[in-house]
């Protein structure tokens, strides 16, 4: 989230911490401060019934996979689980599929998990389909104990897709900033938030990450120098680069949907204006004359426009213009105070935070006819992110009295909330489809 401060700096998040001294540093990958469990409430109009049965063997498993299949499927808001608790199936042999059309199901998931001589596990899976007694598919992983959640997380994909056509989230990773005590962590995780590594430690400030459209690199900026400077960080190898130490402020770093460039908002030339720059650094070229703030540089799915967040007007409003610079145009109407875009895959949707009596709330716009809906029932709301199927939005809030990282449907009906115990969590963005 931002918030104006003055004419000479960018936009600030309402938890961002500005001035504090240290030293960071690239660390290999480390356990987590917290674990995290999904909770998931609210119920949508048309969930699709699914009988996903234990696994034989997951007993003995360092992982439950049937658990964290099913806790996939109800987070996506389009399944309903149908209880299988007690059921014991053998993956190998076509399932006497009657009972469980009794108990209404309409599919049926059964798998099984062995650990194989050499230390690994041999994880297999089959789907059913109860109404029309079908075969939908199998798969079958030989997989080390740390990747038993991504292979659950393939199954959940794999059975997404096949029920509604569309590609499965589960299998993706998100990035994140928790703050415990004087420590600040950059965290690549799990989409449903588990089995986070630290990609960066530090004494300051660690804001704003974004990933590249291939889900290589994570650009944000860090205060290690005693003022914002961003970098670009290679996930797979902990290795970074400097891409913009301009005097003054570098802030805001986004992809182009190539890859190839970053906007960023730069303050190099008295006040806060968007930019681009190569995503290997070099000189920037400057996008915007205003004698406002311009921040939050957002690009198109298609590359063609870049929306930004200004206050040009009097109050900071969400505002567009081609990428290659030009005449912004406004964006958001509703509202006084509208911070933080994010854009559905798409194109269709833009998700942002406005300010509505005092409180900061989630609102996603249609943008073709500019409809907006409030979908939340927080009210510290920031940092919205879509999933790369644009079904699901991230967001951090406040929920309880505790900081904590929540998914939504679009319509706001079913809601999952990834609660960590270990410091305030910040600015999350989800990652794209891994290639």
């Amino acid at each position: 989230m931002v918030r104006l401060t003055n004419m000479n700096q960018p936009l600030w998040g309402r938890r961002r911490v500005v001035g504090l001294l240290g030293a960071a540093a690239a660390l290999p990958a480390l356990p987590a401060l917290a674990q995290f469990r999904v909770e998931v409430s609210g119920q949508g109009l048309t969930q699709l019934p699914i009988a996903i049965a234990p696994f034989r063997g997951e007993g003995q498993s360092p992982q439950k996979i049937s658990s964290i299949i099913q806790a996939d499927l109800e987070r996506s808001g389009q399944f309903r689980a149908v209880d299988a608790a007690s059921a014991s199936l053998d993956e190998t042999a076509p399932p006497d599929l009657g009972p469980w059309r009794q108990k209404g199901a309409d599919s049926l998931a059964v798998g099984s998990v062995t650990k194989l001589a050499d230390g690994r596990f041999d994880v297999r899976f089959r789907l059913w389909d109860v109404v029309r007694a079908q075969g939908l598919g199998a798969q079958s992983y030989a997989v080390t104990a740390a990747d038993l959640r991504l292979a659950a997380h393939r199954i959940a994909d794999f059975i997404y897709e096949k029920l509604t056509g569309e590609r499965g989230i589960f299998s993706t990773r998100i990035a994140y900033v928790t703050k415990a005590g004087p420590r600040y962590n950059l965290w690549v995780a799990d989409s449903d938030g588990d089995n986070a590594q630290s990609a960066l430690a530090s004494a300051e400030p660690i804001i704003s990450p974004a990933w590249s459209s291939n889900g290589s690199q994570l650009a944000y900026v860090s205060f290690e120098s005693r003022k914002p400077v961003v970098y670009v960080h290679e996930v797979a190898t902990g290795k970074r680069r400097l891409i913009a130490n301009f005097r003054g402020s570098n802030s805001a770093p986004a992809w182009s949907p190539d890859g190839r460039t970053l906007a960023v908002t730069l303050s190099r030339d008295g006040g806060s204006q968007l930019y681009t720059i190569d995503a290997n650094g070099g000189e920037p070229r400057r996008l915007t004359q205003s004698s406002g703030i311009d921040t939050e540089p957002l690009y198109s799915p298609d590359g063609r426009m870049i929306y930004f967040v200004s206050d040009r007007g009097g109050a900071p409003q969400i505002y567009r213009m081609p990428a290659t610079g030009g005449s912004p145009e406004r964006v958001t109407f509703t509202g006084s105070y509208n911070i933080s875009p994010a854009m559905s895959p798409d194109g269709k949707a833009l998700a942002y935070i406005s300010r509505i009596n005092g409180q900061f709330k989630l609102q996603v716009m249609e943008l073709g006819g500019g409809a907006v809906a409030s979908i939340t029932d927080t009210s510290a709301d920031e940092s919205p992110s879509f999933a790369p199927n644009g079904r699901l939005i991230m967001y951090a809030t406040r929920q309880g009295g505790a900081e904590a990282l929540m998914t939504t449907t679009l319509d706001g009906k079913i809601k999952a909330r990834l609660a960590g115990q270990g410091g305030d969590i910040r600015e999350p963005d989800w990652g794209p489809f891994q290639k």
